[in-house]
């Protein structure tokens, strides 16, 4: 089973820090995985998930 993608909403949580607020933005691994087409690569491995069992994480 597939995971499920995360909804990313504009609301902040009182209790917890946002990633970008942690993170160096300017990070060369961060810069790297904003150019990575991550639609293409979730559409090639959707075909190794099973519909059953337990979802993937």
């Amino acid at each position: 089973m597939r995971p499920k993608k995360h909804k990313t909403t504009g609301s902040n949580d009182l209790f917890r820090a946002r990633l970008d607020q942690i993170i160096n933005m300017k990070h060369e691994l961060v810069l790297l995985a904003g150019k990575v087409d991550w639609d293409w690569i979730d559409g090639e491995i959707a075909p190794l998930y099973s519909e059953n069992g337990r979802p993937g994480i």
